[in-house]
């Protein structure tokens, strides 16, 4: 079993929780998940089963929409409500203080990742460090806000679509847009809509895909992995090539365009490769990206 299913996380389990269970209900190790969600947070959660897997890593790399509802007046220590109250006041913003306020953070911008994350300082999770008491300093990173559409304020409430980059925590940027209006804030609900292209229109539960595995017909929420990548050209490599391809060997290859990415397929259709042409002292050949070929 190799493939893509398009997961709908529900409040309360964590990305591992979703892999854990998947687990037991593929009857299989190998599966591992594309980008964590917070426990409160729902929607998308792209799972990668069996030799997709080694796609995981490249599928991260895509842009995330989310829905999130700020509240407005209160701060907590984990930036979202399940979190110990900081600080509360007032709210006396207007309309067009929160609109001017939202839209500065749209572009590139820098962005502290909170003490209440996976990232690892020393080899420890900061979450483990943050209940533990001890506040470690974390250097800014680089995050890109394509996007962000007021879609409803209702006071202390603001309602937010967001298109951000990989790493953006929307928990940070519903604080910082809190002390941007000097009243504080903190992100009351999140759900993520989209995650590359799996949209939360065609996401799967948890207990519907229990269900189809009794039933045996869990394979109709596996999406092949090579769909994930369809942006790319396909092009296709004779059998010496393939040969030569699966024995680490490089290709010469004039039948792509240099620096371009291209999906790799054998004669009878199977999925290869991700490759990229490049330049070698004049002459151009396939570079290795991630190989999805079964070893024999």
């Amino acid at each position: 079993m190799n493939g893509i299913i398009n997961i709908y996380k529900e409040e309360n389990f964590t990305s591992h929780d979703v892999v854990n269970i998947l687990r037991k209900i593929l009857k299989t190790k190998k599966v591992g998940h594309t980008g964590t969600l917070d426990p409160m947070a729902k929607g998308v959660l792209p799972v990668c089963v069996g030799r997709a897997t080694k796609a995981a890593e490249l599928l991260s790399q895509k842009d995330k929409v989310y829905s999130a509802k700020l509240l407005l007046g209160v701060s907590t220590d984990t930036q979202d409500i399940t979190g110990n109250i900081l600080e509360k006041n007032e709210v006396n913003v207007t309309e067009d203080e929160i609109i001017n306020a939202v839209n500065s953070f749209i572009g590139e911008i820098s962005q502290i990742p909170p003490m209440h994350s996976a990232i690892k300082k020393g080899g420890k999770p900061l979450y483990t460090l943050a209940r533990q008491g001890v506040e470690v300093e974390r250097s800014p990173r680089k995050i890109h806000v394509y996007d962000i559409k007021i879609t409803k304020i209702e006071l202390p409430y603001v309602y937010m679509d967001m298109h951000v980059s990989k790493g953006t925590y929307i928990r940070t940027l519903c604080a910082d847009i809190g002390k941007a209006l000097n009243c504080g804030g903190t992100m009351a609900d999140l759900v993520r809509t989209k995650s590359g292209q799996f949209d939360i229109k065609s996401s799967v539960r948890l207990e519907t895909l229990k269900n189809a595995a009794e039933r045996g017909e869990i394979e109709k929420y596996i999406i092949p992995v090579d769909e994930c990548f369809s942006e790319y050209e396909k092009i296709t490599v004779n059998e010496k090539e393939e040969k030569r391809i699966k024995n680490g060997v490089p290709i010469y290859f004039n039948r792509g365009r240099e620096n371009e990415t291209y999906r790799v397929y054998n004669m009878r259709g199977e999925f290869l490769t991700l490759s990229k042409v490049v330049n070698d002292e004049g002459r151009l050949k396939l570079k290795l990206i991630k190989s999805f070929y079964e070893v024999d």
